[in-house]
């Protein structure tokens, strides 16, 4: 007996929505998804920040279905998937050098190299690592890209764990805060998700933002 329209539809997974990715795989689907953001380069379309962020709203039971997860579980799967992701993606890099995105035909990839060589060019490679882990795309080709350009494995193992920590206990704890203070707030997800974006951009900004009030000051002082 073929399978109904309905059913066919709630089997339908929707890689882009957080929300669609939960409900399927759960604390699993976390794991993966940090892993293939942070260590392969096809993943970097995947929703890393919204992921986590959701996640910790229905770790707080904040759901339209009421179902949650278990915080310390999703805290382990996400640090387990970023960290392990970063570091495959390190040594692919290591080992493949710069082939695999010279192969790649895809323009946000290719951008976000060009702001990861910006990150590590500018900042030198602990800040860079750091950095890297708050702003989409550029978390996921930095790390091929710092074993491509001979990064210390100590130096890069070091500072993507600390990078990686802030990144995905700072969103899930937040999305916990915010699902356990504010009643039915998971009616304003869009616009909540699309705010933690914005705040996760933050380092990157004041760095730029030092970086040219130091330029102007060199300036003015030659």
């Amino acid at each position: 007996m073929a399978p109904s329209v309905n059913a066919a539809t709630d089997l339908a997974v929707n890689v882009l929505d957080a929300h669609s990715l939960l409900a399927a795989f759960g604390v699993l689907g976390i794991a993966v998804v940090m892993f293939a953001e942070t260590g392969l380069l096809i993943g970097f379309f995947l929703p890393g920040d919204s992921l986590l962020f959701t996640a910790g709203l229905l770790c707080a039971g904040s759901a339209d279905q009421g179902a949650t997860l278990s915080l310390p579980m999703v805290l382990v799967a996400s640090v387990a998937g970023a960290l392990a992701g970063a570091q495959v993606g390190y040594v692919i890099g290591r080992r493949a050098g710069g082939a695999l995105l010279t192969r790649s035909r895809s323009r946000r990839l290719h951008e976000g190299a060009e702001r990861a060589g910006e990150l590590l060019e500018k900042y030198g490679h602990a800040k860079a690592i750091v950095l890297a882990r708050f702003v989409p795309v550029v978390r996921t080709v930095l790390n091929p890209l710092a074993g491509a350009l001979d990064v210390p494995v100590r130096v890069f193992t070091l500072w993507q764990a600390v990078g990686g920590l802030a990144w995905t206990v700072g969103l899930v704890l937040a999305g916990y805060a915010l699902g356990s203070s504010v009643p039915n707030v998971d009616r304003y997800l869009l616009p909540i998700v699309g705010l933690i974006v914005a705040v996760s951009l933050l380092p990157l900004a004041i760095e730029v933002l030092r970086s040219r009030r130091a330029g102007r000051h060199q300036k003015g002082s030659v």
